[in-house]
């Protein structure tokens, strides 16, 4: 042994081969730490002066080869003064490029998940042979912040700089299959090979069979583009990536800016340029934001594994239902190789639910996502039945019939005479108590909600609502089947609306108010949509279904009659009176037909405005908008966490980004607030106290405001 550190060991192999593999002690997976660093920096010293060692192999001892950098030191590295944090990117690089500039031949076996960091690393050795299973990626772009480890520097002079972009500025995971066709890997093969095939590679360039110094010398040089040629990749691939990032993300075009600016440039000039302008981006809130999202995913990830550390797996569910949403949950779960019945009164329903899930499935094979003999996989696990015998395996059933509590009581009450006790049954309801709808079981410790958002197979999130006596065993199996989905479970206490729809009536609230007032729709969805909304709350309302809005209204203005209770006719009563349900029946606030694709198109519809109350002469500040809107929400949602609906401002949090799309360059609604000041808030809340209690703040906000705390500390 030549080294033995936490996370790196060294080792001769085959007479004078040195083997340094990643195995980070006490920890699941490998990732760049400081100690880690620390340790590679010592074996690379090492190497450099043994001069014995005539080849390197990078390997792992864990099923991973590195998941990237430890992002729970990002936040402190950016929280240091430029100066500082620009001397870590330095060495780090420094310590990549004496790898490059070994005089060896090295190789990289990826034998498993390779991002970030832990592709920038392999970027440097001579060669890179991957597993057939390997993912591969620089997903930086995702935590706001670009490839800072010589990744903008070395990929477009390993494979070009229109894929280098392509690759960096979508932080898409690739196959080894994709990077090799890239050029990122030479060559794939199998698991058990791997090792084998590595050393090969590195014996044949140790004996000069392979020109690997010719490989390097190719990284360390500039780009071979002409004038011509750098304009048309650079300047095409900035309208094109601005116009997907929009306008809050500024680190794609960044990086495509520092590919650029070094295209002319060696290896070593080229990484200042790197390194600049990374400290610029890390320094962001963009980019604070973003990591700390990741972070919160980690928790929910971290907080589910708690709960379903002794549940077994999810092999046969049931949805009650073969509605759009019964026919989304069928598909989600299918698509995960869950077997799922969808269970209906007639034969028409279930058609029309097996038909929601052909068309998602044939949507994916014309975007060439899936082939033909998956897609039979995948409808094989869904069987419509008409018959309650067939759901008495079935480990978790989903009721998602019409939203009405009578109806859902009876259809509740008779599956559970139908269901093995062991069975739990499930609720997607999106307002009705957890609690109520549990009155009429026999068994109420064996239910609970599970609130999928629509469209299902899209919306991570689901809201795991815990009744007055849902027992722990069934939270976590419905914990359980939401991760087999794939979906990001978050556990909330029971109430009218539970945790997000609680939260987005209030925000409906805030627009009804201003429509009342004269302000134009179309003026609130821009402004809404502006601020980093994915649309606005017209909008938003169109695709829910005005109906649906009106129904939860009606729910939310008993539950909350304080607060969400209106005198007179609201412009969602006036809509649903015009039968203006939005989406469905294509038309609401606007008009809707199919574009070429298929998908509703949004148009004006000037009729609308005979309905609404007349508009203003003069707009609304856009700042003041936001404010209406906003405030409600915020409010309430201090009251949720109050209450303890949720666990804690990460949380909810989450929820909120997850569910109603909450925009993630502000890492969070309480990151918002935090971000502000809780003090600021109530002053403007206080300018609105005339609106009525949506606008009010609650006790704790104003002790809050007066203590100087944050939502995210306090």
């Amino acid at each position: 042994m030549l080294y033995q550190g936490q996370g790196i060991t060294c080792k001769k192999i085959e007479h004078d081969i040195a083997e340094l593999c990643f195995d980070l002690q006490h920890a699941s997976v490998n990732k760049f730490n400081a100690e880690t660093l620390k340790e590679l920096q010592e074996v690379i010293a090492l190497i450099t002066n043994n001069k014995q060692i005539a080849g390197l192999l990078i390997s792992s001892a864990k099923s991973c080869f590195i998941v990237g950098a430890d992002i729970t030191e990002f936040l402190d590295y950016f929280n240091q003064p430029e100066e500082t944090l620009l001397a870590w990117v330095r060495q780090t690089n420094r310590l990549f490029s004496q790898i490059e500039d070994l005089a060896i031949p090295s190789l990289s076996a990826i034998n498993g998940i390779a991002l970030g960091g832990g592709l920038e690393l392999p970027l440097c050795t001579s060669f890179r042979v991957a597993a057939t299973h390997a993912k591969i990626g620089l997903p930086e772009i995702k935590l706001g912040i670009f490839p800072g480890w010589g990744g903008t520097t070395r990929l477009p002079r390993l494979i070009g700089a229109d894929n280098a972009i392509e690759w960096i500025a979508s932080g898409k995971q690739y196959s080894a299959q994709e990077a090799f066709r890239y050029g990122v890997v030479d060559t794939v093969t199998a698991p058990e090979t791997l090792r084998s095939t590595a050393i090969d590679i590195l014996r044949q360039a140790i004996q000069g069979q392979l020109d690997w110094q010719q490989r390097q010398q190719q990284k360390r040089q500039p780009l071979r583009l002409n004038f011509i040629e750098a304009m048309m990749v650079f300047e095409t691939s900035k309208g094109f990536i601005k116009q997907q990032a929009g306008p809050h993300y500024p680190a794609p075009i960044t990086a495509i800016k520092v590919m650029q600016q070094s295209a002319d440039l060696d290896r070593d000039a080229a990484l200042e340029i790197e390194h600049a302008h990374f400290v610029k981006i890390a320094k962001t809130p963009v980019a604070k934001a973003l990591v700390n999202i990741f972070l919160g995913d980690q928790q929910i990830k971290k907080t589910a594994k708690k709960w379903t550390q002794d549940i077994p797996d999810i092999t046969h569910t049931a949805v009650l239902g073969a509605g759009i949403m019964g026919g989304g949950i069928a598909y989600q779960s299918a698509s995960k190789n869950i077997r799922i019945h969808m269970k209906d009164i007639n034969e028409e329903a279930l058609t029309l639910g097996f038909s929601e899930a052909g068309k998602l499935l044939n949507k994916l094979i014309s975007l060439g996502r899936m082939d033909s003999k998956k897609m039979v996989t995948v409808l094989d696990h869904i069987r419509p039945t008409l018959h309650y015998d067939d759901l008495q395996t079935a480990q978790v059933i989903v009721e998602a019939v019409v939203e009405n509590k009578a109806i859902k009581q009876s259809v509740l009450q008779e599956i559970e005479n139908h269901i093995s006790d062991d069975s739990i049954l499930t609720s997607n309801t999106s307002t009705i108590p957890i609690t109520e709808l549990a009155n009429t079981l026999q068994r109420p410790e064996n239910f609970c909600g599970m609130h999928f958002f629509n469209p299902v197979h899209r919306m991570p999130l689901v809201e795991i609502i815990r009744g007055e006596k849902s027992s722990d065993r069934t939270i976590a199996l419905a914990v359980k089947y939401a991760l087999a989905m794939g979906k990001s479970p978050i556990v909330v206490n029971d109430c009218p609306g539970f945790l997000v729809n609680r939260i987005l009536f209030p925000y409906f609230g805030g627009f009804i108010k201003l429509i009342a007032e004269g302000v134009d729709f179309q003026d609130i969805d821009k402004v809404m949509e502006n601020f980093g909304w994915p649309m606005g709350p017209a909008y938003l309302l169109d695709v829910v279904g005005v109906d649906t809005g009106h129904h939860g209204g009606d729910v939310m203005a008993k539950a909350y009659p304080d607060r969400m209770y209106y005198k007179d006719k609201t412009v969602v009563d006036i809509l649903y009176e015009a039968k203006r349900f939005g989406q469905k029946n294509n038309k609401g606030f606007y008009q809707y037909s199919l574009d070429k694709k298929g998908k509703p198109k949004k148009n004006i519809d000037p009729d609308v405005y005979d309905l609404l109350p007349p508009l203003r002469t003069t707009p609304l500040d856009k700042e003041v908008i936001i404010d209406r809107m906003l405030l409600p929400m915020i409010i309430e949602s201090a009251r949720c966490l109050e209450e303890n609906i949720v666990a804690s401002a990460t949380m909810l949090d989450m929820a909120l980004l997850y569910g109603l799309g909450f925009p993630a360059f502000l890492g969070g609604l309480f990151r918002y607030v935090d971000s502000i000041g809780v003090d600021v808030i109530c002053q403007r809340a206080d300018k609105y106290h005339h609106l009525g209690a949506l606008y009010h703040p609650t006790k704790k906000m104003r002790e809050m405001a007066t203590q100087q705390q944050t939502f995210h500390t306090a």
